[in-house]
C-alpha cells in the first residue's frame, strides 16, 4: 500500500481533495476501460471454450483458426486487460495521509 501525502505552502486540504478527485477519475475510467477489455475477451473465450489464462499459458497461434492475427488480437487484449488490473489495484490501494496532517513538523529535526 501507498500512502500520498500532500505539503502545499497553502490550503493544504483543497489540493488534498483536488488530488484525491484527480484519483478516483482515473479510477472511474480504468474500470470502464477493465469492464470493456474483459467484454472483448468473451467471444474468444466462448469460441474455443477456454479461459484467457488458459488460453495464454497453454496455447499457440497454430491452435487458432485465425492464426497469428487470432492470437495477437487475443493476447493483446489479455495483457492489456492486466496492464489495467494492475493500475487500478494500484490507485484503490492509495491510502491519503490527510489523518497525518497534524503529525510533527519534518523540518525541525
Amino acid at each position: 500500500m501507498s500512502t500520498l501525502y500532500v505539503e502545499p505552502i497553502q490550503k493544504t486540504s483543497e489540493v488534498l481533495s483536488l488530488v484525491r478527485s484527480a484519483i478516483e477519475g482515473e479510477i472511474v475510467r480504468l474500470e470502464l476501460a477493465l469492464k470493456l477489455a474483459k467484454e472483448r475477451l468473451v467471444p474468444f473465450e466462448q469460441k474455443y471454450g477456454v479461459t484467457s489464462e488458459h488460453f495464454i499459458s497453454e496455447m499457440a497461434a497454430e491452435d487458432l483458426e485465425g492464426g497469428d492475427d487470432e492470437y495477437v488480437c487475443w493476447a493483446g487484449e489479455y495483457k492489456l486487460m492486466q496492464r489495467l488490473q494492475e493500475k487500478l489495484q494500484r490507485l484503490q490501494e492509495i491510502n491519503y495521509g490527510d489523518s497525518d496532517l497534524l503529525r510533527p513538523d519534518r523540518s525541525t529535526g
